[in-house]
Order: structure tokens, then C-alpha cells, then sequence
């Protein structure tokens, strides 16, 4: 039996053949919305970009202190550091310190804090170099505990401190944290740092109430005896009698509790009551 025959439309729909449909290809190009990255490899993910930190530059350093034997050890470290540069060998006086930083404007200082002989100290030099150089980082090396010191040193700019008793190598390594902008100071030297500077805050306190309590003519004479002059000088300055004016010198030792007039003007330029120079 014959297969019928197919019409018209009908026949043309029987030709069309329905295949699934796929994308085209592209060749040498890559759909970004299915492709990972070039270079990606789930077993390798990609690197992060390498960062530049701050300890990548060159520390500049000066050392000033007068023990040979610490600065010798500290240059020779430093010789081995490709990341510190010293910018002259190590000086044992303040006066060559400030030189030198005036001159060179380092990253760091390693400064004593107390030298032989009646020469500046190390917190005097420290005054003078970040006033010359603030951006100069001066860390204190020292043997002493006096907290004093310690607050005159921060009051200065000291950045920190550092014991003698470290080695070269730590030493070293603070002074480069010292140049990031790091503090540095142990927790125990801050406590006694803190402690002290209350102290001074209450002592401060206490000496303005005593200088509150003299007289103008009492502050007048205290005055006078900063410049050096004598009661006889005084009495003629202020038309009063020598006895008026011993008079008025036993009422400021009474009241500033001291126990000469050299004591009372230290006193009084201590806390600020005459200004000298």
C-alpha cells in the first residue's frame, strides 16, 4: 500500500528537523559570565599584591652615648642591618649629638640620659634635637630608674626608653619601631612613669596654693631676690627699711615651707611664680 501523499504546509513542516539548541562558539574569545579570570586555577588562587610597609626604607640613626663598649657593640650591629644606616659614628658628648642632628635630621636618636661631667644632659640635648628636628624619634637608653628623669625626658619629647641591659640586637629593633611612631616603654616603667607625673600634678597643686598666699610686697621681693640682690639692695629699691625687708623674707619662708631664700626662688621659678631670663 502506498504511503500517502503529504500536502502544501504540511510537507514543509515535515522536513524541519528540532535540534537542541547550543551557542555558538567564539573562537579565542572567552563569555566572561562563565570564565574565571585568566591566570585562575582553583588549586592556585591568585597572589595578593605585595604592600610596602614601613619598615622597607632605611632607618637613619645616631647614637649618642659615652659608654665605648655599648656603642661599639651597637655600631657593629647596626653595620649588619641592611635596613639601618648609621649617619655618623657614635658621639659620647650631647653638644655633638645636637650637631650632628641639626645637620643630618635622622629618623632616631639613641640618647643617654646622664653623662660624666657638668656638659648638658641627655634630656637637654633631647630638647634642642626635637626642636631643631621634630620629626627626630629620641629614645632614652639608660640605667636609672628615677622617675623624675624619666618625666623631664618625656616632657622633652623622648619617644620612649630603653634599658642598658637589653642587647645590641633589641636595642636595634626598637629603634626601628621607634621610627614607625611606636612608644616604647615597658608596662612597669609606664606605671611609675604615670604615678610620678600624678605626684608632680599634686605637688604642683600644693605650691600654688603656698605662692597664693603672699602679698604683692612679699611677690615683689621674691622677685628681686632672683636677680640677685641683697636686703640692703632691696630696702633702697623700695624705700623701706632693711629690718621691714628681713621681715618680709621670714613671712615667704614661712609660708613656702623652705628654709632659705635660695630655696624659696627656686621654689617660686619651680612652679612658675617668676620667670627667669
Amino acid at each position: 500500500m502506498a504511503a500517502p501523499r503529504v500536502r502544501g504546509r504540511a510537507r514543509e513542516r515535515a522536513r524541519t528537523v528540532h535540534l537542541p539548541r547550543h551557542r555558538a562558539r567564539t573562537r579565542g574569545r572567552c563569555d566572561a559570565r562563565r570564565c574565571p579570570p585568566r591566570g585562575y586555577h582553583p588549586a592556585h588562587p591568585a597572589a595578593p599584591e605585595a604592600k610596602v610597609s614601613a619598615t622597607d626604607r632605611i632607618v637613619s640613626l645616631l647614637i649618642c652615648d659615652d659608654h665605648k663598649l655599648l656603642t661599639d657593640a651597637l655600631a657593629t650591629v647596626v653595620g649588619l642591618d641592611e635596613e639601618l644606616h648609621l649617619i655618623a659614628p657614635p658621639v659620647n658628648t650631647p653638644e655633638e649629638a645636637i650637631r650632628l642632628a641639626e645637620e643630618h635630621l635622622p629618623n632616631v636618636v639613641l640618647m643617654d640620659i646622664v653623662f660624666k661631667g657638668d656638659g648638658m644632659s641627655g634630656i637637654d640635648a633631647t630638647r634642642c634635637i626635637k626642636e631643631a628636628s621634630p620629626s627626630t624619634n629620641v629614645v632614652i637608653m639608660t640605667a636609672h630608674d628615677d622617675e623624675r628623669l624619666l618625666v623631664e625626658a618625656v616632657e622633652a619629647g623622648a619617644s620612649g626608653f630603653l634599658s642598658k641591659d637589653e642587647a645590641a640586637v633589641e636595642i636595634l629593633a626598637a629603634a626601628k619601631a621607634a621610627a614607625d611612631g611606636e612608644v616604647l616603654i615597658d608596662p612597669a616603667t609606664l606605671t611609675r612613669l604615670l604615678a610620678q607625673v600624678a605626684r608632680q600634678r599634686e605637688e604642683q597643686r600644693d605650691a600654688l596654693v603656698l605662692l597664693d598666699d603672699l602679698t604683692d610686697r612679699e611677690r615683689e621681693i621674691l622677685g628681686l631676690l632672683a636677680q640677685g640682690k641683697r636686703n640692703d639692695d632691696i630696702a633702697r629699691e623700695l624705700y623701706i627699711s632693711p629690718q621691714t625687708v628681713q621681715t618680709h623674707v621670714r613671712n615667704i619662708l614661712g609660708k613656702l615651707r623652705v628654709h632659705s631664700k635660695l630655696e624659696a626662688v627656686s621654689f617660686a621659678v619651680k612652679h612658675g611664680a617668676i620667670q627667669v631670663g
